[in-house]
């Protein structure tokens, strides 16, 4: 972009959501301002404390591969060079349902089996050396700075975590990227704002990981990625088995106070459960690399800023500050990536965004996957939520189209371009895929499908498939 926006942009946050915000908001402003409160630095490729949960597996769904990919080109030959595994996901990726495996099939699909520390740090490695880009590590963000009569944000109040005074740093457009523990509603309220309303679906949900050290003793992936036993409403009990750069990982889930333990006996014990026995079986007598680490995580939350009729000029909301996506579906990350889109669509324009139009356009995006997996928790009883006759139809049906998938690759190819968020959830309601999944027609159990047509990117381009 030739022509500057503006003179600074600030970004509160310098995780996932933050460091996308600011590779496109280098583009537009002429100085960009990352103020995280970690030692980023030296964390490098390692967890760091404000992201705790970063212990347990992530994935990287399609939509936000092709979108990173698009903004930091090389990536997933980065990830390779690094040792991390990549595969086509329907292929080396291996869901099961009620204990059958999906059927194999080619998705054109990478599957980037990067935990989250590494991509963060590719991330920061690509954006920080951008001309006009500044990092201020260790510093807290105490609050907001608006002008006289609180309609335009105008900066941030900040203070170094390793002592000194408050100071203010001010900015033409303050993005949060500061994730599930943005203080977005409370500054707001008290500059006068109305909160923004809320949609909570409530699961307490735990997920527990354990790391081993490999060579496995029996090794049921092989070249391949992962095992994912889903988890139903029958069986609410789920896990993802998954070979990562430099170790080999568990982890389990469980609902409702439901919650795999700790130690190593207990956690054997909640593995076995699994109606998947190859995940047993790869590691009963597995060597422990590490201490397993437990997270719960109570409800998903979505702010509906695109609701409000009055909100602060120069400041915008985007990824876990405005959507906290339950992380069994893994849609954060790749909502992040797909906020940053939206984001940069609006720079692009060569004007500030107005948080009208960016909000708009962000809940547009946050709709499919807010509504696939609000939906898929509420069709557990314990889930507490706003069920609609809709969401119970739209279950039943999941259900069939996830059965179906054992038995055909264009239903279970159908899926993951779904779930990975390239395909809207209509696309599994056509009447050819209808008739698939309510007949079982289209293909026997486990077949491998290698011809169909590869996945495609937002403008319709032909994406080949990464591994």
């Amino acid at each position: 972009m030739g022509t500057k926006i503006g003179d600074h942009a600030i970004v509160l946050g310098g995780s996932i959501a933050g460091m996308l915000a600011a590779r496109v908001l280098s583009d537009a402003y002429r100085q960009v301002t990352v103020i995280e409160r970690d030692d980023l630095t030296a964390a490098g490729t390692n967890l760091r404390p404000a992201i705790s949960w970063a212990i347990h597996i992530h994935a990287l769904l399609e939509r936000g591969r092709i979108i990173i990919e698009d903004l930091f080109p090389g990536f997933v030959d980065d990830m390779i060079a690094a040792g991390v595994p990549v595969g086509d996901y329907g292929s080396t990726c291996h869901y099961y349902f009620n204990g059958d495996m999906f059927a194999v099939t080619d998705t054109g699909m990478a599957c980037v089996a990067a935990n989250r520390p590494v991509i963060e740090h590719f991330l920061r490695s690509r954006t920080l050396p951008r001309p006009g880009v500044v990092l201020r590590e260790r510093t807290d963000i105490v609050g907001l700075v608006a002008n006289e009569g609180n309609e335009r944000i105008t900066g941030v109040r900040v203070q170094s975590r390793d002592g000194g005074a408050e100071e203010i740093i001010s900015g033409d457009l303050i993005v949060d990227a500061s994730g599930r523990g943005s203080r977005s509603p409370r500054w707001l309220e008290e500059l006068g704002y109305e909160k923004a309303p809320e949609e909570k679906v409530q699961m307490d949900l735990t997920y527990t990981t354990m790391d081993f050290v490999g060579p496995l003793p029996v090794d049921p992936l092989g070249e391949d990625i992962a095992l994912v036993p889903t988890a139903t409403p029958g069986f609410p009990r789920g896990g993802i088995f998954a070979r990562l750069a430099d170790r080999y990982a568990l982890t389990l889930t469980g609902i409702a106070g439901d919650r795999a333990p700790t130690d190593h006996e207990g956690f054997l014990a909640y593995a076995k459960t699994l109606p998947v026995k190859e995940v047993y079986d790869a590691i009963e007598n597995a060597e422990q690399r590490a201490p397993a680490g437990s997270f719960r995580f109570p409800a998903s939350v979505r702010r509906h800023y695109e609701k409000l009729n009055r909100f602060p000029a120069g400041y915008l909301i985007l990824g876990d500050a405005a959507c906290i996506f339950n992380p069994v579906y893994a849609q954060g990350m790749t909502v992040a990536a797909m906020g940053a889109n939206v984001l940069r669509k609006h720079l692009e324009k060569g004007v500030e965004p107005t948080y009208r139009g960016f909000f708009r356009d962000l809940a547009k995006e946050t709709d499919s996957p807010w509504m696939m997996s609000a939906s898929a928790d509420l069709g557990y009883e314990t889930v507490r939520g706003k069920r609609t006759l809709a969401t119970k139809i739209g279950n039943a049906y999941m259900s069939k189209v996830m059965a179906a998938a054992a038995n055909d690759p264009v239903v279970a190819r159908g899926f993951m371009r779904t779930i990975s968020l390239i395909d809207p959830p209509q696309a599994l309601m056509k009447p050819s895929m209808m008739r698939r999944v309510l007949f079982s027609g289209g293909g026997k159990k486990n077949a491998t499908v290698t011809t169909l047509p590869t996945a495609k990117t937002d403008t319709g381009e032909a994406e080949r498939p990464a591994a």
